[in-house]
């Protein structure tokens, strides 16, 4: 009997209550070079460029994942979404669910604000923690 995938070959032989097995890997990938580094210009003015925006996040509170699940914006398909950005929350007010092991969580602003942006698409896998909305406090 033979068994042949993309990284390894199998072959099984029997012969009057004998029994072999052959087993041979095969060559390992071809290792890359890593990418040419970036010119010291460019480098140089990334930081610069990335101030600012990092400044202008810092005023914003982060509303965090309490759980581990599945990130959803509204009620179910084709409901409105809970909170878009400029919205206003307040404490205690529904912005997202987020399902795990088909629980849906109704996640509340513990914050009150404006909503700035959006971290999260649509049905997609969140971490515990993981920054979900930034909220302007002011």
């Amino acid at each position: 009997m033979e068994i042949e995938q993309k990284d390894f070959k199998i072959t099984i032989k029997t012969a009057a209550g004998r029994k072999e097995v052959h087993m041979v890997a095969a060559p390992a990938a071809a290792y890359a070079p890593p990418a040419a580094p970036a010119p010291i210009a460019a480098v140089a003015a990334a930081p610069v460029a990335a101030a600012p925006a990092a400044e202008a996040e810092t005023k914003y509170i982060t509303i965090k994942a309490p759980m581990i699940g599945t990130f959803y914006r509204s009620a179910g398909p084709g409901k409105p979404v809970f909170v878009n950005v400029g919205d206003t929350v307040k404490k205690g007010k529904a912005i997202c669910i987020i399902e795990a092991m088909k629980l849906f969580n109704e996640i509340e602003s513990e914050v009150e604000g404006r909503i700035v942006k959006v971290l999260v698409d649509d049905a997609k896998p969140v971490e515990y923690d993981q920054p979900l909305f930034l909220v302007d406090p002011s």
